[in-house]
């Protein structure tokens, strides 16, 4: 099986570097600060059009758990067909039960809305990914077992810890666990100095990231004390996908023959 790197991207200038850098896959989100949020219709109509061609957008109505109520389930349904209709070619979701375990039944309804929607507009190779959701489940063996019994086509994961690099010894456990029934996609605090070292140390065949560096505003006029987002934060030096970045990935990732 080909490495594969996908690039999370935020928004469409994003999307533009992460094609300028040579990616062919991309995770579509917004609300990066808050751990991703679906985005909306126009950006991924905007992505879709780009060109890229493997888009997986990210389900997720709002910050915090991953424990739904029936509007918010609802809402996660419209917001897949949606996305497909628009020509998504993925969905990236995660529902756990209050006891931290792979909810199977909602799951289950996402699932067979998307390919339903799929069906409909055409779609022949729709992907399913179960996002990092499973790195605050209960018990990471069960519930990798319960999303291959789900037809997911690809796992995210740190490996239940803050970053990839901590998550090494489980995501090896993981790829060894799955066996090729899924792809084991590693993913957090992933960049051009450590993708080698996280790919060989686990033998993954996909690495997610950001490939975000700081871009420079163009505004004149600022005002610097006054912040929109997370306090601290730069509205000047907002961070985004770089082609430089994601070409230094991609070169790593087509490095590795083994």
């Amino acid at each position: 099986m080909t490495r594969q790197l996908e690039i999370c991207c935020g928004d469409i200038a994003s999307v533009l570097a992460a094609k300028e850098g040579g990616a062919r896959r991309i995770e579509l989100c917004s609300g990066l600060s808050e751990g991703g949020l679906t985005p909306s219709i126009g950006l991924i109509r905007s992505a879709v059009d780009s060109g890229i061609e493997q888009i997986n957008v990210l389900i997720r109505p709002r910050p915090g758990d991953f424990l739904y109520s029936d509007t918010e389930v609802a809402l996660m349904e419209n917001d897949i067909r949606e996305a497909i209709y628009a020509g998504a070619t993925g969905i990236v979701i995660g529902v756990l039960t209050p006891d931290g375990d792979v909810d199977m039944n909602t799951n289950t309804r996402l699932i067979s809305v998307a390919r339903e929607a799929a069906r409909k507009a055409g779609l022949l190779n729709l992907n399913i990914t179960f996002h990092r959701a499973f790195d605050v489940s209960r018990d990471p063996a069960s519930s990798l077992q319960d999303i291959i019994k789900l037809g997911c086509n690809c796992l995210l994961t740190s490996g239940a810890a803050q970053s990839a690099v901590k998550g090494l010894p489980l995501i090896s456990k993981l790829v060894n666990q799955a066996d090729g029934r899924l792809l084991i996609m590693a993913g957090s605090g992933i960049n051009p100095s450590n993708a080698a070292d996280i790919i060989a140390a686990t033998g993954v065949k996909a690495i997610h990231a950001t490939a975000r560096k700081p871009i420079p505003s163009k505004m004149r006029f600022r005002r610097p004390l006054v912040s929109m987002g997370v306090p601290g934060s730069d509205e000047y030096a907002p961070l985004s996908t770089s082609p430089d970045v994601v070409a230094k990935l991609l070169q790593t990732v087509n490095s590795i023959t083994s």
